[in-house]
């Protein structure tokens, strides 16, 4: 099972957009777009971090080095 976060965005600590929880499963995930699809080069995508609320479900998506992810 994958280990429960917290994350901090520019130094402030993150809450769900949607139901304002604090507590987050973390997954790398690939933005894949559909040329790339096309032509066999998906794993040849950008991804981006994944943060998954525990209380509501909601996928919230980072990319860049903004987002700071916290043993919770």
């Amino acid at each position: 099972m994958a280990k429960t976060v917290r994350a901090a965005l520019n130094d402030v600590w993150f809450t769900c957009r949607v139901c304002e929880g604090d507590l987050f499963r973390r997954r790398e995930v690939l933005l894949n777009s559909s040329g790339m699809e096309f032509m066999k080069l998906a794993w040849a995508n950008e991804s981006a971090t994944g943060l998954i609320c525990l209380s509501c479900g909601y996928v919230h998506l980072f990319t860049g080095g903004g987002i700071k992810i916290h043993a919770a």
